[in-house]
């Protein structure tokens, strides 16, 4: 019979039976569960709703469940539904009729919203760690790097001479925004549920400050119905995990376009790259393309539960059982995709020599020419439109900036002197811009630094 089936008169319907149930995915909860319950058991002693000695025969059942599961020597049962009436079955079952009064005080509702927010607080800490892994990579190959010149783009056109350094560092600040994001998310959430019952708390004089103390949260819900019904936590989570993999998208991209013939900018190692069936001489950065698809799975995600929960009234709805899944897949994604990326991008090589072919070209050292001649007191639009006409003479005969020489510079202008060329090196162009977030080898290491400190 039902734990809930006091009401009914007939049996649920087979096909209702399976459409219904949740332990198929909730399963994964039973960690989260138990230890909930524990604290909720151990709390129902000792405001005296139930007697020490029974609570004590709940807490040390509920743990040897949990030993059981752990170790692979439980099998939950669908027509139980959830995880929550599967461990309330388990626990009657073999502490005798006792384990019926651990449900006092407590509804479904405020048990799974507290379930979800201790396997999410969890895996947010996981993730963080992750994260910071990738970072410390990013960090690292940014100090490798700091005199490796590269072509910096926008339009996907050759712009300005930077380092790869510079460009790395770019990826170390959305992550390190993404790391705040995980970290206000997680702050945001840690406030415990329980006690809010379905929606109206509870008759019974619960403490719900000392469940909540030992389960580790920094408070309780203030609203019952807010309490049970709120998904606002797994929404933000699913919204910085989005977010997060749009910026490993964004970074993997580029690293697919680097690893072609056409740039050669990087070489992906073996263990990171596959081969095609027919074609023998490739080598495909799939790696990196899985995780530029992958993000694509996290975004439906966020957009399904944003669905889910548009248009419910308050309280607990039913609809609101769809919340789990779309988290557990996103958790999997996101850290499966971190797990991957950091190494892929620890064994990758640079091939600084194409790099800095790349920045040669492309006549990205024509910003410094307008400034060279503003300098020189050129109102600055004046040297834009001249240098545009000196680099339009320049792409016609072939040639960059650098291969004009000194006479027909002055042929043009007066002001250019000995000092031109320097000014138009390539590496002079870099280390020139020093400005703080400038692409200069000593602004790069500074930043560095500063943000090695914001990871601890």
């Amino acid at each position: 019979m039902k734990l809930w089936g006091g009401r009914f008169e007939k049996t649920t319907d087979a096909l209702v039976e399976d459409f219904h149930s949740s332990i198929s995915f909730d399963q994964r909860l039973y960690k989260q569960d138990i230890l909930g319950s524990v604290a909720h058991a151990r709390m129902l002693g000792s405001v005296g709703v139930i007697s020490e000695e029974e609570a004590n025969r709940m807490i040390n059942g509920l743990m040897a469940i949990l030993e059981d599961i752990q170790a692979g020597n439980v099998e939950f049962e669908i027509g139980a539904e959830d995880i929550h009436m599967n461990i309330e079955k388990l626990l009657t079952e073999r502490i005798g009729p006792v384990g019926k009064k651990l449900h006092t005080g407590r509804s479904r509702n405020d048990q799974v919203a507290l379930d979800l927010r201790l396997y999410l607080r969890s895996e947010i800490d996981e993730t963080k760690i992750l994260l910071e892994e990738l970072v410390n990579t990013l960090l690292n190959i940014s100090e490798e790097h700091l005199e490796t010149w590269m072509p910096g783009y926008t339009h996907m056109q050759k712009a300005q001479p930077i380092t790869f350094a510079h460009h790395m560092m770019a990826y170390v600040q959305m992550f390190l925004r993404d790391l705040d994001r995980l970290k206000d998310t997680r702050k945001r959430l840690n406030t415990s549920p329980l006690g809010s019952g379905a929606m109206a708390g509870t008759t019974f004089p619960l403490d719900r400050m000392q469940a909540a103390l030992e389960l580790g949260f920094d408070g309780v819900t203030l609203n019952s119905l807010d309490g049970v019904s709120d998904r606002d936590f797994a929404l933000e989570f699913l919204a910085t995990a989005s977010i997060m993999m749009m910026h490993l998208s964004r970074m993997c991209e580029e690293l697919v376009i680097w690893s072609t013939g056409e740039f050669q900018f990087i070489t992906m190692d073996d263990g990171y790259s596959t081969g095609s069936s027919i074609m023998p001489q490739k080598k495909n950065p799939d790696v990196a393309e899985l995780v530029r698809g992958k993000t694509g799975r996290v975004y439906g995600d966020l957009v399904a539960l944003l669905t889910v929960m548009k248009g419910l009234p308050l309280a607990y709805n039913k609809d609101m059982q769809e919340d789990k899944e779309q988290v557990f897949d996103a958790v999997d994604t996101i850290q499966k995709c971190l797990l991957v990326v950091e190494p892929m991008l620890k064994t990758m090589v640079v091939n600084r020599e194409a790099m800095a072919r790349g920045a040669k070209g492309g006549f990205t050292n024509a910003t410094d020419l307008a400034d060279y001649m503003a300098k020189k007191g050129v109102p600055f639009r004046e040297a834009h439109e001249l240098v545009g006409r000196i680099v339009l003479h320049c792409s016609k005969k072939g040639i960059g900036l650098e291969d004009m020489g000194l006479s027909e510079y002055q042929g043009i202008s007066p002001i250019f002197e000995e000092d031109l060329f320097g000014a138009i090196g390539i590496e002079h162009c870099v280390r020139a811009r020093k400005i703080t977030g400038g692409p200069s080898p000593e602004t790069v290491a500074e930043g560095i630094r500063v943000s090695r400190e914001g990871l601890v």
